[in-house]
């Protein structure tokens, strides 16, 4: 007897989900054509390296049904999430050829390239398909992002501005217009943009959160921290109800008896920046439990004041109320400690100071920590690519090799490590990373370091808060933690900004960096004296 088609379909596209590509097509071979069948048909293959015959599907499907969404859109779904990045950029690259003028097609493969960091690729994709429609919508948008990551924010505002000449109410091309305008740190114009898209889409809560993004980056932090709360409105990001959300706290509130269970949010250095808000809580009562990753679990319990920290895989203790890290701000800003412990806040543990001591090197020579790169996440494409534009390649840093008197220590993990294969000419680096187990063994390093030198990473957050001076090395396109046109920063009073004066421009940054490091021009810091 014959499994019935819409049983045979819910299993192939089960299968499908779970990368399963050849036994998907295998279950679809055997099933009486029809629409469905052959556009799950085309995933498979699509999964199985078969690109004409996934190509050829797509097109005829796409063809019957010129105003539904592109079949090749669920194609990328169900691929990309199993790293199938080669099979997919191909079945685009043949269903382009198949349909040159179905501008979607191009939309699709340029959205793909930009996703990869192929910048250059994608805009003369794209390019293409401006050629037949100018002012198509999605197609211009996707453009300006090019122009924007490659620092032509001229050209990619000249354009948004063309395409909403044609399209007055996309609140889409509106919010781009404000992200780039404040990524050129035009942020007045940007606030206004991002109120013509909120007129279009006020209950809208991702444009909603990059409006607060915006006006966090300006400093206007009680406007940008109400808005922020937006955030909890997208899919998974509130897991807790938010009838038990910490509120607004009033200057005489009273929390003993009380307890306040701080859950994870963000990346490391979002947590790093707010735990100086956790023993407020606890001056005023509160019983506070902490939710973070195991490598910060150290730390956090020597801050004294956290009644138990735990990571996400094991139940949260009861508690009156809940309030993610990226939220504390909002809730003591009308109290005594709105601005949290001074630095320093964090400290390391003084036996791990004494074990890494020996790692570092030896002398009067100035002891310099450095990364150079951040966590690149391939699998995220936003935070990829913005980890392209904060990084600095460390050929880049080579007017550092052979400075008198500087001692140069590897603070850097991950990808970005394995550029230390091809150091600069005449650059040493001392390099203890491979040993290092978590965050406090990082921050035992830092403890015996004059200073650090880092791109925008949660070592440059981790340092800040243990009171060592810090200089970033930071983008021109600059996170709103770093607020707009400013060197110094009101988080960490031990940290000085060297900023891009032009996009992916790092040179003249390497310049201004070496005079410090020359002139011992170094930010003020707020620990004893290195041991």
């Amino acid at each position: 007897m014959s499994v019935p088609t819409d049983t045979a379909l819910a299993h192939a596209l089960d299968l499908l989900r779970r990368g399963q590509f050849a036994h998907a097509r295998a279950v679809l071979e055997v099933c009486p054509p029809g629409p469905r069948v052959e556009i799950l048909l085309a995933h498979a293959h699509a999964g199985c390296n078969r690109v004409h015959e996934a190509a050829r599907l797509l097109c005829r499907q796409a063809h019957a049904n010129p105003g539904a969404r592109h079949p090749a859109r669920d194609m990328l779904d169900l691929l990309l999430p199993h790293d199938r990045v080669e099979e997919a950029e191909a079945v685009l690259r043949a269903v382009r050829q198949r349909a040159g003028r179905d501008i979607r097609t191009h939309d699709m493969l340029g959205e793909l390239l930009l996703q990869r960091g192929r910048t250059a690729e994608a805009q003369a994709v794209l390019a293409d398909g401006l050629s037949l429609s100018p002012a198509q919508l999605t197609t211009g948008n996707l453009m300006a992002v090019c122009f924007m990551e490659q620092g032509e924010f001229a050209a990619g505002h000249d354009l948004l501005r063309y395409i909403l000449n044609h399209h007055p109410d996309s609140a889409m091309t509106h919010a781009n217009l404000a992200h780039l305008l404040a990524a050129w740190n035009r942020t007045d114009a940007a606030l206004e943009a991002h109120g013509r898209a909120l007129a279009l889409r006020p209950d809208d809560p991702q444009l909603r959160m990059n409006h607060a993004l915006t006006l966090l980056k300006t400093g206007r932090m009680d406007e940008g921290w109400d808005e922020y709360e937006w955030r909890h409105r997208l899919p998974g990001r509130l897991r807790l109800p938010s009838a038990g959300l910490l509120p607004v706290l009033e200057p005489d509130a009273d929390l003993r008896g009380r307890s306040v269970l701080i859950t994870r949010e963000g990346g490391l250095g979002d947590m790093l920046m707010m735990l100086r808000f956790v023993p407020v809580l606890a001056d005023m009562g509160a019983r506070v439990y902490v939710q973070a990753p195991l490598t910060l679990h150290g730390l956090i319990r020597r801050m004294g004041c956290v009644r138990r920290v735990f990571d996400d895989r094991r139940p949260p203790p009861a508690h009156d109320w809940h309030c993610p890290f990226l939220s504390l701000p909002r809730a003591l800003r009308r109290t005594a400690g709105h601005a949290g412990r001074s630095v320093p806040y964090l400290r390391a543990e003084p036996a791990l100071v004494q074990y890494w001591a020996p790692f570092l090197p030896t002398g009067n020579g100035l002891r310099v920590g450095l990364v150079w790169g951040g966590a690149s996440r391939p699998d995220v494409p936003a935070a990829h690519a913005m980890d392209r534009r904060r990084s600095i390649p460390l050929r880049a840093l080579a007017p550092l090799a052979g400075m008198a008197g500087v001692n140069l220590v590897s603070l850097q993990m991950g990808t970005y490590a394995t550029q230390m294969r091809d150091m600069p000419a005449g650059m040493r680096l001392y390099d203890p990373m491979e040993s290092v187990r978590d965050t406090d063994d990082t921050a035992a390093l830092i403890a015996g370091l004059d200073v650090v030198v880092s791109v925008d990473t949660a070592i440059a957050h981790l340092a800040g808060a243990m009171g060592c001076p810090v200089i970033l090395l930071d983008r021109f396109d600059n996170c709103w933690r770093w607020l707009s046109g400013r060197t110094d920063s009101p988080w960490y009073p031990n940290l000085r900004i060297i900023r891009q004066l032009r996009a992916g421009q790092w040179d003249d940054v390497v310049r201004r960096l070496c005079s410090m490091l020359a002139a011992r021009d170094l930010p003020p810091s707020a620990t004893t004296a290195r041991p």
